[in-house]
């Protein structure tokens, strides 16, 4: 008896499965907002974002189809077992937002509306006051200042730095190969109200400065 009752599917009825699957869709459409805005780098994909909706819903569809049926369930597994995704995930942080996808779509499709509402809206809070703080960022600043300087110029930047530049730290001193000039990188936090550009114009004037590149340091920087 035992046995009988756990074979046996759980039917869902056509206002559950609407509702279960809309409730998915939301909260695909939702995740995938909050990923759009709290996106940093340059791998950002329109794809990916409709793979979280998709991925959502289907997995809605997925474990409704399932239901309590043991057999059923194996049988769906040895099915998606022939499914191969080989994309690379560029970034750590994209694999998070696949798994809340996945649990909102788990959630959805077991009729757990609590769980599927309070907990997207818990995680998404928690995406956007770590994506506002800049949790776990290395560096504080706005930039990184990159240029090369004759040897034997003195240190006539650091004027240039201590007009436009709130607050700036070495961070590496480099040699040329010809050893007539040093390669400099900088920590900056700009001064407010004033625009990176008229930095960059105003070290490429100094004699014996060349190659000015500022980099954003808010997120990820290799220097």
């Amino acid at each position: 008896q035992f046995l009988k009752q756990i074979n046996e599917a759980f039917i869902y009825t056509y206002s559950e499965v609407l509702l279960n699957m809309g409730l998915a869709f939301i909260a695909g459409l939702v995740i995938s907002w909050v990923y759009k805005t709290t996106h940093k780098g340059l791998s950002y994909s329109q794809t990916f974002i409709l793979t979280i909706v998709f991925v959502t819903v289907i997995v809605s569809m997925v474990i409704m189809v399932i239901g309590n049926n043991l057999a059923r369930a194996f049988a769906l597994v040895g099915a998606l077992s022939i499914i191969r995704f080989r994309t690379v995930v560029k970034d750590t942080k994209d694999t998070a937002y696949i798994f809340w996808g996945l649990a909102a779509g788990l959630a959805a499709g077991t009729s757990n509306y609590f769980i599927t509402i309070f907990g997207s809206a818990i995680i998404g809070i928690i995406a956007i006051i770590l994506h506002v703080t800049n949790f776990g960022t290395l560096y504080k600043s706005e930039f990184i200042l990159r240029f090369i300087s004759k040897s034997g110029k003195g240190d006539e930047h650091s004027k240039v730095l201590e007009k436009y530049a709130k607050s700036s730290s070495l961070l590496h001193l480099e040699p040329t190969g010809d050893g007539e000039a040093v390669r400099i990188s900088l920590d900056v936090v700009m001064k407010p109200k004033i625009s990176s550009e008229e930095l960059v114009a105003e070290l490429n004037k100094i004699e014996g400065i060349s190659d000015v590149l500022l980099i954003a340091s808010k997120s990820d920087v290799d220097y």
